[in-house]
């Protein structure tokens, strides 16, 4: 398994030997590599040289490194999205090639808090109708739903477990949501939501945080999706003006 010597960018050859491993199956998913000191032992190379593979790797998202614990390949994500396509969960589950499922968690009227009526930029007298579901992959939970929207223009009847809530939206209202202004970042162990996504206390999850515009330029629905991030990958193409 040792590496031949070569001064000129060996860390190069550290990086294409783990990966190559990877691809081969030497290292699953989710498995912890060997110690620092084994795996520079194995290659024939410095601890250094090893750190300096291992720093590229994890910029990469190859591999993932946890201070006192090891460094353990990372797990691929099963649905990705282009962050600049308005897609709904489901058909992100559904282009992944598993059965999008919903549970339907609550239901229900709020009061809307001072910071949501600062998003919606308009008074909400009737409050808002807040609900919460969690989607599933396979019956696997990946994502925890949590949507406000106000109430005059989406009350409570009419609300169907697995339908699309910006189908129910524009059935209801017709409110056609056309674009969404979003906000994504990664967050850690989450006392209600890591629990019910059956997340350890170690996993991230990806919170994209979203409002929804309809055909007339109005704010009318307010998500929060939280994504495990083992299972999500999001992406955005940048364009240079």
């Amino acid at each position: 398994m040792s590496i031949k010597v070569d001064h000129r960018l060996l860390y190069v050859k550290v990086i294409e030997k783990i990966k190559s491993d990877i691809e081969a199956g030497v290292y699953s998913e989710g498995e912890k590599l060997p110690s620092e000191f084994e795996l520079a032992r194995q290659l024939g190379i410095s601890r250094a040289t090893l750190r300096e593979a291992l720093r590229i790797l994890e910029d990469e998202n190859v591999v993932i490194r946890k201070h006192g614990v090891g460094t353990f390949v990372r797990t691929r994500a099963l649905f990705s999205a282009g962050i600049e396509a308005l897609s709904s969960v489901t058909e992100m589950i559904e282009r992944g090639g598993r059965q999008a499922g919903t549970i339907f968690l609550s239901s229900e009227k709020i009061d809307a808090p001072e910071e949501l009526q600062l998003k919606f930029s308009k008074p909400l007298q009737d409050g808002l109708m807040r609900v919460e579901r969690v989607r599933t992959a396979d019956q696997e939970p990946v994502v925890f739903c949590e949507d406000f929207v106000p109430y005059d223009i989406f009350p409570m009847k009419g609300l169907h477990e697995n339908q699309s809530l910006l189908d129910m939206l524009e059935k209801q209202s017709g409110k056609r949501v056309m674009y969404a202004v979003a906000d994504i970042q990664p967050i850690g162990y989450h006392d209600k939501i890591s629990e019910i996504l059956q997340c350890d206390e170690k996993s991230t999850m990806l919170a994209l945080m979203q409002m929804h515009y309809d055909q007339f330029d109005e704010p009318v629905l307010y998500s929060c999706n939280y994504f495990r991030a083992d299972k999500f990958q999001f992406s955005v193409v940048r364009k240079r003006f």
